[in-house]
C-alpha cells in the first residue's frame, strides 16, 4: 500500500478498479461457488462501466483431477469445466470469450498432450506445500499468463504501451488463514509488456451469505457439495476444483477417497515412490484407510475413474515415477495424531 493507504502500482489509483481503465478484464474461474459469485460481480461491474466488450473468462483446466461429470439417479450432472463455461455465459459472456486452458507437453505424433498436475507431483518428487505451492503456479498462473501473451503482443504493437489486465478472482477471507490476510486489489507484475493487478470482488463475502446468492444459482453449483447430486444440502465437500487438494480439509479428502477411489489409488502410489506424505498431517495411504472406516462420511456417488483417458494418465505419472525426481525428497513429519497404517 502507498503512504495514502492507495494501492501501490495499481492502474487505477483508488482502493478498488476503474474497469474503464483495463485492455483486458480476465475473470479466472475454478467452476466452485465463489468463482460463480465472482463473475456476476465482475459483469454487474463491467456492465456499469461499459467494458463487457473487454472481458474474456478463464478456467485452467486441471483435466481428470478436477470433479468430473457423473450420472446420479438418472440425472447427468456437469464437471467443474463445464460448470466453468457455464458460469461465463449465465451472466452474459458470449462462449467464443470464454478460454479453457491447461497445461500439455509433447506428443510422440509432435502434438501436444495434457500435462497433469499429478504427473508434475511425480516428475517433482515432493507434494506442493505451503510456501511452495508450486501447484498453483504450474498448473493455473502460468497457463492463464500464456494465453494472455497473443492479446498482449498485438497489443504492444498496435498502441507501444504495455497492456493492462485486471486479473479477478472469487477469493474469500472466510476461505484460511493465509486468505484472511489478502487485499481487494494489488499490483502482481509490472514489466515493459503488460501490467496486471489483481482484483478479488468477493472478498468480504461471508459463507452464509455466498451460499443464500446461490440458492438463486443452482445450475451453477458443483454436485461434490451435496450429499449426493441434486441433494442441495451442502454436506459433501466445502470446496471444488481439484478432487484432492493438498490444503482442503480432513473431511473433504476422506469424501474425495471415497468419491475417487482408483484416483486416490495413483496418488498412493506417488506417495509410496517418492516417499513424500501427501500432507504434513495425512498420507494418503491412511486416507484410503480411515475412509473405509465407520466414522468416515459417507461418499454418496462413486466416479466412474475408468477409460483409455484415465489408463493414459496413469501411464504418464509411472513414467515420470521411473525416472530420478527433479528435487531430493523431503519426506512431510506427520502429527502424531493421525492414526497410522504404515503397516497395513
Amino acid at each position: 500500500m502507498s503512504s495514502f493507504g492507495l494501492p501501490a502500482g495499481t492502474v487505477t489509483q483508488a482502493p478498488a478498479p476503474d474497469l474503464i481503465d483495463y485492455d483486458l478484464i480476465a475473470p479466472q474461474l475454478s467452476g466452485g461457488k465463489d468463482s460463480a459469485l465472482m463473475m456476476w460481480l465482475t459483469m454487474e461491474a463491467a456492465r456499469v462501466a461499459g467494458v463487457v466488450d473487454r472481458v474474456r473468462s478463464y478456467h485452467a483446466s486441471l483435466g481428470l483431477l478436477e470433479w468430473p461429470a457423473v450420472t446420479y439417479a438418472g440425472d447427468r450432472w456437469p464437471g467443474v469445466s463445464e460448470l466453468a463455461a457455464r458460469q461465463s455465459a449465465a451472466f452474459g459472456l458470449p462462449a467464443d470469450r470464454h478460454i479453457e486452458v491447461t497445461r500439455t507437453l509433447p506428443a510422440p505424433d509432435g502434438g501436444r498432450l495434457p500435462h497433469s498436475l499429478l504427473t508434475e507431483i511425480a516428475a517433482y518428487g515432493r507434494f506442493p506445500r505451503r510456501g511452495s505451492r508450486y501447484c498453483t503456479k504450474c498448473a493455473k498462473e502460468s497457463v492463464v499468463s500464456a494465453a494472455w501473451t497473443p492479446f498482449v503482443t498485438r497489443h504492444r504493437k498496435e498502441t507501444g504501451r504495455p497492456m493492462r489486465i485486471l486479473k479477478v478472482m472469487g477469493l474469500r477471507r472466510e476461505e484460511s488463514r493465509d486468505r484472511s490476510k489478502l487485499v481487494p486489489y494489488r499490483n502482481v507484475l509490472t514489466n515493459s509488456a503488460r501490467v496486471v493487478d489483481e482484483w478479488l470482488p468477493a472478498l468480504t463475502w461471508s459463507t452464509p451469505a455466498v451460499l443464500e446468492w446461490c440458492q438463486d444459482h443452482p445450475d451453477l453449483r458443483a454436485w461434490t457439495y451435496d450429499s449426493v447430486p441434486g441433494a442441495g444440502d451442502w454436506a459433501g465437500t466445502s470446496r471444488c476444483s481439484c478432487s484432492y487438494c493438498v490444503f482442503g480439509s480432513k473431511r473433504d479428502l476422506l469424501l474425495a477417497v471415497g468419491r475417487r477411489p482408483r484416483l486416490a489409488a495413483l496418488y498412493d502410489e506417488v506417495e509410496t515412490v517418492r516417499g513424500d506424505s501427501f500432507r504434513p498431517d495425512y498420507r494418503i495411504h491412511d486416507l484410503i484407510h480411515l475412509a473405509a472406516g465407520p466414522d468416515a462420511p459417507d461418499p454418496g456417488v462413486v466416479c466412474d475413474d475408468s477409460g483409455p483417458e484415465f489408463d493414459a494418465l496413469v501411464a504418464q505419472v509411472r513414467a515420470a515415477l521411473a525416472r530420478p525426481p527433479r528435487k531430493a525428497v523431503d519426506l512431510a513429519r506427520r502429527s502424531a495424531g493421525l492414526a497410522s497404517c504404515a503397516l497395513c
